[in-house]
């Protein structure tokens, strides 16, 4: 996808900028005039890197998901009161004072309403605390006059995706801990432990002492823990930065993401998250009015998979082109069956978006209960890691003090 900057007239023939994320410029015109808005200026933005920043590291520069659906819920409450757009953001940017970084943004964002953008358009220039789907979903509820409900909407989809990743993090968490204890385990023996037994064994023994081979393959690997640890800790992070960039590329990104559909167990997370998210993003965009096809558009960019993002766009081609969703969903071995026969369903009585909503949550189960049992499988597989790791240290004492007692017998 590429950054276009726009310039262009609205329904009022007021002018308003920014920017949309479209494949070519014909897209990006085809989705501004969707919008009632006529272009004036396209062309590709230059897409300026933050500079290197501890703060943006830890965060510390984001606004948090749970602020980010507090301020919708009230938004919509407001709205909803009949309190005016601007007067209503006004009252939130002065009561945001837990998120300065949300308060800022506001700033901003009254500033490009009172200068004549359209409330979609003006958080649109603020990419990173409000998507895409977001975006799209105030700009479908401008357009139909019911932006309160949309916000309530919103604010629901924001915190069942939170929910679904917090349940995903508890999940992980103990076997993370069992691996992190491994890990410190294994350093802490071959730092401190293997050298004193080593040494223990050679004054017993003598230096002509013969030592069993897995003992001495111990001590040469504490040996060279100890006098190479910097250069494993360079290796290590070199390797753990180098994959984090490359699978930022889209061509890493794409692999990255092709190789987890591949790899068992992780496979069937993978595809009920990304199947989870889709049936949500889209049930969403259709119930907010958002047409079919850019909903499908929004949505491949939201799924959070490159695999499933291609097939979304390809179904996107084929819906253009005259096809049914339905049709196409169910030829894709990507999509469980259930999805092809909801969409039906959904087609058949107009009722799509309820009907993916029930999907979103059989889904979102689903993940869960698949997580829980991956972590079930990772607990004892880790134990069995370190008791093996011991049972490898211990053994390597033992068989020389053996060999030791019975040259001394």
């Amino acid at each position: 996808m590429t950054l276009f900057a726009y310039i262009a007239l609205n329904e009022t023939g007021k002018t308003a900028s920014g920017t949309v994320d479209q494949t070519d410029r014909a897209s990006a015109i085809s989705s501004l005039t969707k919008q009632g808005l006529r272009p004036i200026s396209i062309k590709e933005a230059k897409v300026k890197t933050e500079p290197f920043n501890v703060k943006n590291i830890l965060g510390a520069n984001r606004v948090k998901t749970d602020q980010l659906v507090m301020f919708t819920r009230q938004l919509s409450a407001m709205i909803s009161a009949g309190v005016p757009l601007l007067r209503a953001l006004t009252a939130l940017s002065d009561h945001v004072a837990d998120s300065p970084v949300l308060k800022k943004i506001l700033v901003g964002v009254i500033e490009n309403v009172e200068s004549g953008s359209t409330f979609g358009d003006a958080l649109a220039k603020y990419p990173n605390t409000f998507d895409e789907i977001y975006v799209n979903m105030v700009r479908a509820g401008e357009a139909a006059g019911i932006l309160d409900e949309i916000l309530k909407r919103l604010a629901l989809q924001q915190e069942k995706n939170m929910a679904l990743r917090k349940k995903i993090k508890s999940s992980m968490a103990y076997p993370v801990v069992l691996l992190s204890i491994t890990v410190i385990a294994f350093f802490v023996l071959m730092i401190f432990i293997i050298p004193q037994i080593g040494k223990i064994l050679t004054d017993i023994g003598g230096p002509d002492a013969t030592l069993p081979t897995l003992t001495v393959v111990m001590i040469g690997i504490s040996a060279f823990v100890i006098n190479f640890w910097y250069v494993i800790l360079l290796v290590g992070a070199g390797c753990i930065y180098g994959f984090s960039r490359y699978i930022k590329t889209k061509n890493g990104r794409y692999k990255y993401h092709k190789i987890l559909l591949k790899t068992p167990l992780i496979k069937k997370i993978v595809m009920k998250v990304a199947v989870a998210h889709f049936a949500r993003t889209f049930s969403a965009l259709i119930e907010a009015g958002v047409a079919v096809l850019e909903a499908l558009t929004v949505t491949s960019r939201a799924v959070g998979n490159a695999i499933y993002e291609e097939a979304l766009v390809a179904a996107e081609i084929e819906v253009k082109n005259g096809k049914s969703l339905f049709s196409v969903i169910e030829k894709n071995p990507l999509f469980p069956p259930i999805i092809a026969q909801m969409l039906l369903v959904g087609e058949e009585t107009g009722q799509t978006d309820k009907v993916l909503v029930k999907v979103a949550d059989f889904y979102e189960e689903e993940v869960e209960s698949a997580v829980g049992s991956i972590s079930s499988i990772i607990e004892p597989l880790m134990i069995v890691v370190m008791g093996s790791m011991v049972g490898l240290i211990a053994a390597s004492v033992m068989m020389p003090i053996a060999n030791l007692s019975q040259s001394i017998k």
